[in-house]
């Protein structure tokens, strides 16, 4: 299967989990059943210079980032921890999180939600 970039759905969502400013998810995937039913979302992100995705936990699901472009912060649990292009961050289940664009260009990241 091959989802084109014209196929790609794009939402602007505004304080997403309470964070500042807008950030524009493009969905990977259309349904649970792309990700073998494991997971529910795959996205490419993009988080403008000031803007965040506030504090929030995930329970029965985990989520890996992959920080493709720009430097912010991640709050791992209470921890604030610097973040730059190419790091890997993992939220397991029953743990929280959230994203700080701290740099001066788009913070792009890739998400994958998989079930625990």
């Amino acid at each position: 299967m091959i989802r084109f970039k014209d196929d790609i759905k794009s939402e602007s969502i505004e304080h997403k989990f309470g964070g500042d400013g807008f950030i524009t998810v493009d969905s990977l995937n259309e349904c649970d059943e792309e990700l073998n039913n494991k997971g529910r979302v795959l996205a490419h992100t993009t988080i403008g210079p000031g803007c965040s995705i506030g504090y929030h936990e995930h329970h029965g699901e985990s989520e890996i980032y992959f920080i493709m472009k720009g430097d912010g912060e991640f709050n791992d649990n209470g921890n604030i921890v610097p973040i730059h292009a190419g790091d890997v961050t993992y939220t397991f289940s029953g743990m929280g999180h959230g994203i700080r664009n701290t740099g001066n260009i788009p913070m792009e990241v890739v998400a994958l939600i998989l079930y625990a």
